[in-house]
């Protein structure tokens, strides 16, 4: 399943490549996240060309 470029930069600034591994391995097992569901909310308003940097976590 292809996603977003937006979406894809969100899910690898969230979480760290364990936690994606044991808790987020299913796009409905990310969509129970809060962050995750409520930005894919906001990306749905945009244009499909819209893009903006995500900032990586610390």
């Amino acid at each position: 399943m292809r996603l977003h470029r937006m979406c894809h930069a969100l899910i690898h600034a969230t979480f760290s490549e364990k936690e994606l591994a044991q808790h987020y391995n299913t796009i409905e097992a990310l969509l129970q996240h809060d962050a995750v569901r409520t930005f894919v909310a906001w990306v749905a308003t945009k244009p499909a060309a819209f893009h903006v940097r995500t900032r990586r976590r610390k």
